[in-house]
């Protein structure tokens, strides 16, 4: 019969060391502590009484088997004798590292084990040629080398230690950013210089040299013009015509010396521009005013206007004064609300009545243009409007259409009974509390003088 072998190497191999005994009908196993038993009736066997079967063991060993690890890919075959010879060096086999960093690994993967991932592994720095161990190369070393060799952040191009990388950033880098001392905004190093020729906060001497003490950049205009004593200016009253000038120091008792004669010179510039202001005035009153004959008034608030009339008899609105043409006949419309003369009471009157004007001296007299009243229906579809017109032709006989005088009020010319009170509250001739009405002058037989 055969036994197996109870030594760990051989514990992969069957029947390896053949032996037999007395009995030569049980297989016997190693695996009982080295006490032995009959498998039939459970006595204790004598160990001397196994020996070796020589033949059977040179015939076992000369059989071919594959490498215990042939499911992983290796690819061994020959005889069980060699087979522990070639686990000692199979690439399959899975072997401790040898610098006992506690890792078990597969033979062909132990070269790159050792060379790149074993934490015991000692590695010797490129940069500063220190020799370090694996796991602090790789955890700590790496990456924060004071030697090694690295490119300036801001993109200076220029490369240099570790070690000497912060100072250069903070104190030599030419693209570091830095606050310019005197405004406190940031730049790029290299543009610093051109910024300072710019910068409204850098100290520059007053242009006077009224002092030593220098002012920043954007106060010297204000300082020239309000604060430094030997500034060149000129006296107050330069509009009035003084002609005095002097350092800002002196000026004072020049004021103080010249007042009579600053007096006088102001009280001509005040004579002169009163005249501008009347020549002004006169220009604004001719170009602000109508001066094509036709006058459009909107006479707002018509009912408190209205009550006015009742409680005051005569209540008279006269509208602005409008012009026949450019250099033509001045006039102004003028309303009763409540009637004058035939009208009173029960109409609205209108006239037209002719003032004083700069054109006077020049045109024809008597007045003999026609004139028209129209009061607007403010009804909003223009094809439902009943407008009110009422047109005559001067007299030249009647003293209403002769030259007007100054200082005297001029006669007006028109309808007493233009429109009854009870005609204007229908329709839309009242709208909004407002009534419109036009006056018109027939201006194609005007000549121009």
């Amino acid at each position: 019969m055969f036994l197996r072998s109870n030594t760990s190497v051989w514990k992969r191999m069957s029947l390896c060391c053949p032996v037999q005994n007395c009995l030569g009908t049980q297989i016997l196993d190693t695996s009982c502590g080295g006490v032995f038993k009959c498998p039939e009736d459970d006595t204790p066997l004598d160990y001397a009484k196994l020996y070796p079967d020589r033949e059977v063991q040179t015939e076992i060993m000369n059989s071919l088997v594959r490498c215990t690890h042939y499911k992983d890919g290796c690819r061994w075959v020959d005889k069980l004798q060699s087979l522990q010879t070639h686990l000692d060096s199979c690439l399959y086999e899975s072997v401790p590292c040898p610098n006992r960093c506690s890792s078990h690994l597969l033979r062909f993967n132990l070269d790159d084990h050792i060379e790149y991932l074993c934490p015991k592994r000692r590695v010797v720095c490129d940069f500063c040629a220190q020799e370090f161990p694996g796991d602090y190369m790789d955890q700590t070393h790496a990456g924060s080398c004071p030697k090694e060799i690295m490119w300036c952040e801001n993109k200076c191009g220029a490369k240099l230690e570790r070690r000497f990388l912060s100072n250069h950033m903070k104190n030599e880098c030419h693209k570091r950013t830095v606050s310019c001392q005197f405004c406190d905004r940031e730049f790029v190093y290299e543009t610093l210089q051109t910024h300072q020729y710019q910068c409204p906060r850098f100290p520059v001497s007053c242009p006077n040299r009224c002092d030593p003490t220098k002012i920043p950049r954007e106060e010297v205009e204000v300082h020239v013009q309000e604060l430094c004593p030997s500034a060149t200016m000129s006296c107050p009253f330069k509009e009035a015509g003084c002609k005095f000038k002097c350092p800002r120091y002196s000026m004072e008792r020049h004021l103080e010396e010249s007042q009579r004669t600053h007096l006088h010179l102001a009280w001509d510039l005040v004579k002169r521009q009163q005249q501008q202001i009347s020549n002004l005035c006169g220009t604004l009153h001719t170009t602000t005013h109508v001066t094509d004959g036709t006058f459009v008034w909107k006479i707002s608030s018509y009912k408190a206007k209205y009550i006015e009339a009742l409680y005051k008899n005569g209540k008279e609105l006269v509208s602005q004064p409008f012009y026949t043409s450019r250099f033509g006949y001045k006039a102004a419309l003028s309303v009763f609300l409540n009637g004058n003369g035939a009208g009173e009471g029960k109409y609205l009157s209108v006239y037209i009545k002719l003032l004083p004007g700069e054109y006077d001296n020049i045109l024809e007299w008597p007045f003999r243009l026609p004139v028209s009243f129209t009061l607007y229906d403010q009804h909003e579809d223009v094809d439902m409007r009943a407008n009110l017109t009422e047109s005559f032709v001067p007299d030249p006989t009647w003293k209403h259409f002769q030259k007007p005088m100054k200082d005297i009020e001029s006669l007006g010319f028109g309808y007493p009974k233009f429109v009854s009170h009870d005609i204007l509250k229908t329709r839309n001739y009242i709208r909004d509390d407002s009534i419109i009405i036009r006056v018109s002058v027939d201006t194609k037989r005007f000549i121009l003088p």
